[in-house]
């Protein structure tokens, strides 16, 4: 997908939605469902980036990538309201990060909130705050997140496990840019702007009445959808570099690169837990490597085989040969790990078509 411009926002299905793929270096921050983090650093004034690899902490060179961080950088510079979706593990939380800190809101609060594993009143006491005696254990009054990120941004992972008693007082703040704090009476402003991310299809949570329409409709003005992993082609070899670099770094060991076989490995595996998943497969690796590169067996990893998709038997045939093929990119390599002849694959390459292309893999 080359880059688009910031008019190409509608999809087939939902208002302002896009299709990027992105995702981040950094570790996810671990945090129990309660807990929320506050972030104030003048320091951090933009997602800038000069070595031309991706947006603040997201890494990527496709030209699906260079058009993500495109429009990233558009919606950065809006107050309108952005909706993240995407899989579990495929970068969510640093997209969100990354167009804060190239907003002109950079300056102030970073607040984020995850909605999910929250007992209704709970959260809503999170989100807005609470006044003193409002319910048994409220001793004091208590500051929400919406408050503590005057100024900035706020960022509510995993909306769509919000109550919809949740999402009635969320849908007014979004209205009127004012809420009560749980048992008061005093309607307070705040400037605050929302980015909410969930990996949850909110099309079908409001077909089946469990997400508010209109909510949903707030809340996705600009829409960025994340693409899986196993999807983003010649990034898993960007990242597991990355990664590689980093742990050995931290672990003191001089591990330079994987062997052929751990990046057939690496290429040919699916990805289920996404970046997440990969990052902490190569810091594992990096833990178990006593030489100087990283084999197959250290990366814990299913024994890479292509992922046959069924039909004919010439298709599950063609679809092992494309799959291995571009996870190694040698033919002699990929007969070796199919267990035939390299004239053998030669020959079927032949017959399939495939000769002299780019393997991208399925």
């Amino acid at each position: 997908m080359d880059a688009k411009s910031c008019t190409s926002l509608e999809g087939p299905n939902r208002p302002g939605r896009i299709a990027p793929q992105l995702v981040g270096l950094g570790r996810a921050t671990r945090r129990a469902p309660f807990e929320a983090a506050v972030e104030l650093d003048p320091a951090r004034t933009g997602a800038a980036r000069s070595d031309g690899l991706g947006f603040g902490d997201l890494v990527g060179t496709s030209p699906a990538m260079q058009s993500v961080y495109h429009t990233a950088r558009t919606v950065a510079l809006a107050k309108a309201s952005v909706l993240i979706t995407g899989e579990t593990g495929t970068g969510k939380g640093r997209l969100v990060r990354a167009i804060h800190d190239a907003s002109l809101r950079a300056g102030r609060p970073f607040v984020s909130v995850q909605a999910s594993g929250l007992a209704e009143s709970l959260l809503e006491s999170e989100l807005f705050g609470h006044e003193r005696g409002s319910f048994t254990g409220a001793d004091r009054r208590r500051i929400g997140r919406f408050e503590q990120a005057q100024g900035g941004t706020l960022f509510l992972d995993e909306v769509g496990e919000m109550p919809l008693s949740v999402q009635v007082k969320l849908l007014r703040f979004l209205q009127e840019r004012t809420f009560e704090r749980v048992g008061g009476n005093e309607s307070i402003s705040a400037d605050v702007r929302l980015v909410a991310a969930t990996h949850r299809d909110l099309d079908v949570e409001v077909q089946q009445g469990r997400f508010r329409e209109d909510l949903y409709y707030r809340l996705n003005v600009v829409g960025i959808e994340m693409p899986p992993l196993r999807e983003r082609g010649d990034d898993i070899d960007l990242l597991a570099t990355a990664f590689l670099g980093r742990f050995a770094a931290e672990n003191g060991k001089p591990i330079r690169n994987f062997t052929e076989q751990a990046w057939a490995a690496l290429r040919i595996h699916r990805w289920p837990g996404n970046v997440r998943e990969l990052e902490n497969a190569v810091e594992g690796a990096v833990v178990l490597c006593d030489g100087p590169q990283i084999d197959a067996h250290h990366l814990s990893l299913e024994r890479a085989r292509p992922r046959l998709s069924g039909g004919t038997l010439a298709d599950i045939e063609r679809d092992a040969i494309v799959s291995t093929l571009a996870a190694v990119n040698s033919s002699a390599r990929a007969a070796e790990i199919l267990g035939v002849s390299l004239r053998t694959v030669q020959y079927r390459m032949k017959k399939y078509g495939l000769t002299g292309k780019r393997f991208i893999g399925p």
